[in-house]
């Protein structure tokens, strides 16, 4: 029997739409990726100089990433605020609000004063941009995969909610490969006076042609449905009945799922900062110094693999579940960590490529299933905000200090150990709050209900009186 809270899912998406749906979320996050990650790129490799430049230059990098993980910091705040409205208001307006915001503060990076004209208000200035960049990406990923999760066949959900994840690595292809080209082109004086804005300034292009993709995808048929029974629903009730906010439903039947995802969250969010932001750190440090276009070139190759890694291990999960595909990766996350900076410190180019290879087709086994197996785990009309906050919250532990952490770390000890004990460290996390969350597979996205939901109650006496005879007839 179908009541209004647990209708029969809505039927997937032509082929043609499918693709195209998949697209406008692909190209979109890969755009906002790109942003996301080039700031932690000049991060690591310029902004000390051109931003605290009267600091030790490990100093001048910890205080870099230090406006680096600030992004992270405004990341739950968007979840917050995207999340709501996009439970409310779609999914489609808000990653077209959240595409503009991320586009507009990066563009104003490319195009900031540095320290040398105009003092200390140049890393306030930065600090705001990367306020807003952040802010917008706390709601960007939430929208991106419920979008294609919502239109997708429930049968192969886990491949298709994967392709948004590639915008991850697609962005970081993109951010290091330009930087990369830039620094190969140009000699380190005229990167530091003006080559760094160049890929900034990029955004701008490829921000219009996301915007042109978005707008043509339509509304997700799952939330739409969700929307009109809601509207029956307090109709039928009557005017006195309010539905709560997305946010305190989201905390009173979903809090298992959303301390679940957060832990799912630490070792893939972890890892990968460490694999790619920190390991430019590290491999361009006195200890190792590879130079930065070699690490640029190996995160950049490593950064192609990882992308075709995800929809294999989404496709997988579909096969055998989310948590076996997740529960992998984290082991191997974990594993990995020795090994990882053991080949880095041979300071060989082949060894360094493997090191950053393996590590992100060990990340992606985790990141791949991560846009279904949370999906799953709320109901439609809480979605947006559960994914988003159970997303976004865990990455101001994880991903935020994750570089910091890491950078303080060899600045205190010269040594990868406690760096490495930091990323297994997380792996245990992971692997206890996966290991306690059920099977997500099977589950139908329209059918989902809140745990012990209450019914709505009439608006008054005479209502309710209504409401028996309507049940005694």
């Amino acid at each position: 029997m179908t009541t209004p809270d647990s209708p029969a899912s809505a039927p997937p998406a032509p082929p043609g739409s499918l693709r195209r749906i998949v697209a406008a979320s692909l190209i979109g996050t890969t755009i906002e990726w790109y942003d996301f990650f080039l700031y932690g790129s000049a991060a690591a490799l310029v902004f000390n100089k051109l931003f605290f430049p009267d600091s030790d230059p490990l100093v001048g990098t910890l205080l870099s990433f230090l406006t680096y993980a600030v992004g992270f910091a405004a990341r739950p705040v968007g979840a917050l605020v995207f999340g709501h409205y996009g439970d409310r208001l779609g999914r489609k307006k808000l990653l077209i609000l959240s595409l503009l915001l991320m586009g507009g503060a990066t563009c104003a990076i490319g195009l900031l004063p540095t320290h040398a004209t105009v003092g200390s208000a140049a890393p306030v200035l930065l600090t705001a941009l990367r306020l807003i960049q952040g802010f917008a990406l706390g709601g960007e990923w939430g929208g991106a995969v419920l979008l294609v999760s919502e239109h997708g066949d429930p049968r192969r959900r886990g491949f298709w909610a994967s392709w948004p994840q590639t915008g991850a690595p697609a962005g970081q292809l993109l951010a290091t490969g330009v930087l990369s080209a830039l620094t190969a082109l140009l000699s380190d004086n005229a990167f530091e006076a003006w080559g760094w804005r160049v890929p900034f300034l990029l955004s701008g292009v490829l921000v219009l042609v996301g915007l042109w993709i978005r707008l043509s995808v339509d509304e997700s048929p799952v939330f739409k449905a969700a929307q009109a029974r809601a509207e029956a629903r307090k109709a039928a009730a009557g005017e006195a009945t309010t539905e709560k906010m997305p946010l305190v439903a989201v905390l009173r039947h979903h809090w298992r799922d959303v301390l679940i995802a957060m832990g799912a969250r630490m070792a893939e969010n972890i890892s990968y900062y460490v694999i790619t932001a920190f390991v430019l750190v590290y491999a361009t440090s006195d200890h190792v110094d590879l130079g930065k276009q070699t690490a640029l070139n190996a995160v950049l190759i490593a950064s192609a693999v990882h992308f075709a890694v995800i929809p294999a291990w989404g496709a997988l999960s579909d096969r055998i579940g989310r948590r076996p595909v997740y529960l992998l990766g984290a082991v191997g996350v974990g594993a990995w960590a020795f090994p990882f900076f053991l080949l880095i410190d041979t300071k060989g180019f082949p060894a360094l490529l493997l090191a950053v290879t393996v590590g992100l087709i060990f990340h992606g086994a985790m990141y791949a299933p991560q846009a279904a197996f949370f999906s799953e785990m709320f109901a439609t009309r809480m979605r947006y905000s559960g994914a988003s906050i159970g997303a976004q919250f865990s990455s101001v532990a994880a991903g935020a200090p994750a570089p910091l952490i890491a950078t303080a770390l060899l600045a205190d000890y010269d040594s990868a150990t406690p760096i490495a004990l930091y990323v297994i460290a997380a792996a245990l996390l992971t692997l206890v709050a996966v290991g306690v969350a059920k099977e997500t597979r099977d589950r139908d996205l329209a059918a989902i209900e809140p745990t012990s939901a209450p019914s709505p109650r009439p608006a008054s006496d005479a209502a309710e009186r209504t409401a028996r005879s309507a049940s005694a007839q």
